[in-house]
């Protein structure tokens, strides 16, 4: 191996320096203590690391966060020209990038042959999780300039967290808006303190439309609309999250979004907010296999269903807010005659509400 092209600073490769080894396949239980050796790393050293694992990335973007002098280590060629995190380290004279080439002679994998000439570069090592059947514990055996971060026990350890399982929209728009400026998973986790693992399957399960972005701020709005859980008499008993994959469809997406109990009566609630008016309710708004499924759900849990729909403003923040029951009766003009216009109104429907299905 040699090095093949620096961008950056140079004179970060002087420094003392410390490499961070982990395995390809990292549990999340190890995110918290390596992360911890992030935060407490010694600014007057510099961190090496590679970005060829989902661990080492998430590491890479920590340390460009915490404005910790880091030198990437790349083969081949260096890709990454657009991450926001990168681009500023490097204005900053922080970050050095390292493209190695390996030579002619060199035998084997390249990876094995990149870690090997790194760990004869550095001065101390600091380790994740190691695979002891991996090529990197070999590599590492006999060393005395290792430290390991984690061990058995903190694999086996299980993140716990006080919130509540769903994400509220506030929550979700800022994960995305730091996810997308490269941030990393340590800096949402600490903007907004749930577990690691909480927050890796939000990203990877989070592939909103703006529709459906629309459409769970507006749920949110309607629940605190409701004054929960200050209403003692009402309960919120299930909060259903649309979930799919293109042509598949769970049966239970057909349900309506909230379930609430009032004084022991069950009732569900349809969530809709529309930038206009809707003309025509069936092509617009309800199409009639939807309107069915309503009435199905109506029958066998034997319960109302009703209509909260808002109108023109913002989801978080409707114009107009209606509250009708969606039977067979229902039509455009029923539900302009059930206005919402204040929370007490609200409460004086659902105090005036046939609770029968």
């Amino acid at each position: 191996m040699r090095i093949k092209q620096t961008i950056g600073n140079t004179l970060l490769w002087q420094r003392e320096k410390t490499l961070f080894l982990t395995s390809r396949r990292a549990p999340l239980a190890c995110y918290g203590k390596v992360f911890h050796w992030v935060e407490n790393f010694d600014r007057c050293g510099c961190a090496v690391c590679f970005n060829t694992s989902e661990l080492e990335e998430e590491v890479l973007k920590a340390l460009l966060v915490c404005k910790i002098p880091t030198t990437l280590v790349v083969t081949g060629k260096f890709h990454d020209n657009y991450n926001v995190q990168i681009e500023q380290a490097l204005k900053e004279d922080r970050l050095l990038i390292l493209v190695l080439q390996r030579e002619v002679s060199d035998k084997g994998y390249t990876a094995r042959l990149r870690n090997r000439y790194v760990i004869g570069q550095v001065q101390h090592i600091v380790c994740g999780h190691i695979n002891t059947n991996g090529t990197i514990f070999g590599l590492l055996a006999g060393l005395d300039n290792v430290t390991h971060l984690v061990d058995k026990t903190d694999l086996k350890a299980a993140e716990t967290g006080s919130k509540p399982l769903r994400w509220t929209v506030g929550e979700d728009k800022r994960l995305l808006r730091m996810f997308y400026e490269d941030m990393g998973i340590h800096a949402i986790h600490k903007a907004i303190n749930r577990p690691y693992s909480t927050i890796y399957k939000r990203i990877k399960a989070l592939t909103m439309s703006d529709e459906v972005l629309k459409g769970r701020e507006f749920e949110d709005y309607v629940v605190d609309l409701f004054d929960l859980p200050n209403n003692k008499t009402l309960t919120l008993k299930e909060w259903r999250g649309d979930k799919s994959l293109p042509g598949i469809y769970p049966k239970n997406n057909s349900a309506p979004d909230l379930t609430f109990e009032y004084n022991r009566k069950p009732f569900a609630v349809e969530c809709k907010w529309r930038s206009h008016l809707p003309k025509d309710i069936e092509k617009e708004l309800l199409p009639a296999e939807r309107m069915a499924s309503f009435k199905l759900f109506s029958t066998e849990r034997r319960m109302p269903v009703y209509l909260f729909l808002g109108i023109g403003g913002l989801p978080n923040d409707p114009d107009q807010l209606y509250f009708a029951r969606l039977d067979k009766d229902f039509s455009i003009g029923t539900m302009l005659n059930s206005a919402v216009t204040s929370r007490e109104c609200l409460v004086e429907k659902i105090d005036g509400l046939s609770l029968n299905a």
